[in-house]
């Protein structure tokens, strides 16, 4: 039997999730960079995490899309933006097989960013 070694770092997640999901995951992690440049990088129940004083956004994938979990606030102040995808009270999906729609995720990460740094926002 092998044993599948648990990925330590958010390259490590990336270099472990199939290919069809490698590309999509550092699209998602060179946005949500973008949005924060001086975030710490880690991993949150083992899933990829950007975080200052609490976490900003967690993304992950799966077998067919991508997840980003930026808050249910986040979210909902882009619920009209994001009716093309299926989303839960505090996620979003993005299928694998179409491109991320790179600048709404910037501009999602930007407002959890923002609702941190100026608000005080905390996660979930």
């Amino acid at each position: 039997m092998i044993e599948k070694i648990k990925p330590r770092t958010i390259e490590e997640y990336i270099e472990s999730a199939p290919d069809i999901a490698q590309k999509r995951l550092r699209e998602m992690l060179a946005c949500l960079r973008k949005a924060a440049p001086k975030a710490e990088e880690s991993l949150k129940w083992g899933s990829p995490a950007l975080s200052y004083k609490t976490i900003l956004f967690i993304f992950a994938a799966h077998k067919n899309h991508i997840s980003l979990y930026p808050t249910p606030a986040a979210v909902r102040a882009f619920a009209n933006e994001l009716d093309v995808y299926k989303t839960s009270s505090s996620t979003i999906q993005f299928p694998l097989d179409k491109p991320l729609p790179r600048e709404l995720i910037h501009r999602i990460a930007e407002y959890r960013v923002r609702a941190v740094l100026e608000e005080g926002a905390n996660w979930m």
